[in-house]
């Protein structure tokens, strides 16, 4: 049975407004299953290296992937640490000073030491989940990985055991002084929408508007 509230470590404690952060997995969660891709660092021979990619969550597992002819990847299956991040922005927060202007914001950190998956029916589950995380509905939709597409794909797995939760949200905070400033001071919210799908110009005549496509919302 997984654990609802992580324990903090060392890497894991927040220490810069300690207020916003959690340690609660559902907050984690859902944070990580919301942002559709996540950045990953690690050390590589010496030197930082932070990489975008796209991940999925699987109950107390992260799954990212990528070709495996990448050196980067063929590094952190080795054992190499890593760092995993995921931000959602969810508004700008416009203050009567500059100091004190901000963005409202909901991230997870997860640290880890990413294994190779090598088993096919985790294989299989991991890159359906990678899939469906980004489009929900479509691994029955499109033709799946061929057996040559599955040989030249990496998976690295990571467990969430070491992670946390930071989140800022509500109206911009000034100091008294300023409040009395002639100054416009509020939030602008943003959001992710999804525009009218744009057909391939290939596509052949009569083929419908599958399901991922037509119902597809982002955050879902």
């Amino acid at each position: 049975m997984r654990a609802t509230v992580l324990g903090m470590t060392r890497r894991s404690d927040l220490h810069r407004h300690p207020e916003r952060g959690s340690h609660d997995r559902e907050t984690i969660d859902a944070i990580l299953d919301e942002a559709l891709t996540c950045t990953f660092g690690f050390v590589r021979d010496g030197r930082p290296v932070v990489l975008p990619t796209i991940h999925a969550r699987v109950d107390d597992v992260i799954y990212i992937h990528g070709a495996v002819a990448a050196g980067n990847l063929r590094e952190l299956r080795d054992g190499i640490d890593v760092c995993l991040t995921v931000t959602l922005v969810d508004g700008i927060v416009a203050a009567r000073s500059l100091f004190n202007h901000s963005m409202n914001f909901r991230s997870a950190v997860v640290f880890g030491t990413p294994r190779l998956v090598t088993d096919p029916d985790e294989r299989d589950v991991s890159l359906r989940a990678i899939a469906e995380h980004v489009l929900p509905g479509r691994w029955d939709e499109a033709r799946q990985p061929s057996r040559a597409e599955d040989r030249q794909t990496m998976i690295l797995a990571i467990s969430i055991d070491d992670a946390s939760a930071k989140m800022r949200s509500g109206p911009p905070v000034d100091d008294d002084e300023d409040m009395g400033l002639d100054v416009w001071a509020g939030v602008i919210p943003l959001s992710v929408v999804a525009g009218e799908p744009q057909p391939d110009p290939a596509l052949a005549p009569g083929i419908d508007l599958p399901g991922s496509i037509r119902d597809y919302q982002p955050g879902r």
